[in-house]
């Protein structure tokens, strides 16, 4: 072999090696197929807020995919992207994810939460109204509003968890009528969640939320199982017992508190996979999918024949 056939063989098996290091949310599947929207909605109508009385301008969308009429059985499931809080992973943990709920007749609404900048209440603000905007557009969408719940991957997962655990009835004397709307979940499905702010959490997701120094009182606060209540959602729960970068714990310690408060809870634990599931595909991944469906069939929310 010549010397330049083997300098550009090591190079390919350099940038291979390279490739398999890079976090799961650097890496993209080729090609990836977006899907058209059923319809979007805006989900702040100008000025979004971003805390502390303060707003800013935001044109973010919510994209609506519904169910064909023949399989829609009317719930709906908010549907919150990982990304380590610096992008959104919706060629993997969004639209394919929508297609397959629709496929079992779920109403799914991608939610591309604002990403924080250290602007701690913004994801969460964002997962709230977009609970509220699609129990605002139930009628319409054929959902029932008693059966809309959330779902979140890795960093999305800790919205969805946060929207899990702090919600409200509504802002009765609200000018919006939007924000007159009960924001709680009816259901939660976290898999490989960032929970805790504290011992096991992804430095980097808490980095870019609360900052690299945090005031104790906001880690407290963003550590959902700290958070959790009598009023908690039921939830299902996925994660790898080898993921390194998201640690199990945060899924084992928001289960430990759930049954506390003797709220209804199960958590499937896969012997490998890691953060991501071997990158979202594969039979763990079709494993944790079959599972949670039957998990919902079980709390009611969607009929046997859906799942």
């Amino acid at each position: 072999m010549s010397l330049m056939k083997t300098i550009r063989l090591l190079s390919t098996i350099s940038l291979f090696i390279v490739g398999l290091a890079l976090p799961l949310s650097a890496q993209t599947p080729a090609n990836p197929v977006k899907p058209t929207p059923t319809e979007r909605v805006a989900l702040w109508s100008g000025k979004a807020p971003v805390g502390e009385g303060k707003f800013e301008d935001c044109n973010l969308e919510l994209e609506v995919f519904l169910p064909s009429a023949d399989k829609a059985n009317g719930a709906a499931i908010v549907l919150c992207p990982g990304g380590g809080y610096i992008h959104h992973v919706t060629d993997r943990e969004g639209y394919p994810i929508a297609q397959w709920l629709n496929e079992h007749g779920i109403a799914t609404v991608i939610l591309e939460y604002r990403l924080p900048k250290l602007r701690h209440q913004v994801p969460l603000l964002d997962a709230q109204r977009a609970i509220r905007l699609t129990r605002a557009n139930a009628a319409a969408w054929k959902v029932d509003p008693k059966r809309i719940g959330i779902l979140g991957f890795s960093a999305g997962g800790h919205v969805a968890s946060t929207a899990a655990t702090h919600f409200d009835n509504g802002v009765a004397d609200s000018p919006d009528p939007i924000e007159r709307i009960n924001c709680r979940p009816d259901f939660a499905w976290l898999v490989y969640p960032v929970v805790t702010m504290g011992k096991y959490t992804n430095p980097g997701s808490r980095d870019k939320l609360l900052g690299s120094d945090p005031q104790p009182e906001l880690v407290r606060l963003y550590s959902n199982e700290t958070q959790v209540t009598a009023d908690t959602p039921p939830t299902f729960l996925v994660h790898a017992v080898d993921d390194k970068p998201v640690p199990p714990e945060n899924s084992r310690q928001f289960v430990a508190a759930m049954k506390t408060h003797r709220v209804s809870v199960e958590l499937l634990e896969l012997p490998s996979g890691g953060h991501g599931l071997n990158g979202c595909m594969g039979p763990l991944w079709e494993q944790w999918k079959a599972a949670a469906l039957k998990w919902l069939t079980g709390q009611k929310v969607i009929p046997e024949s859906s799942s």
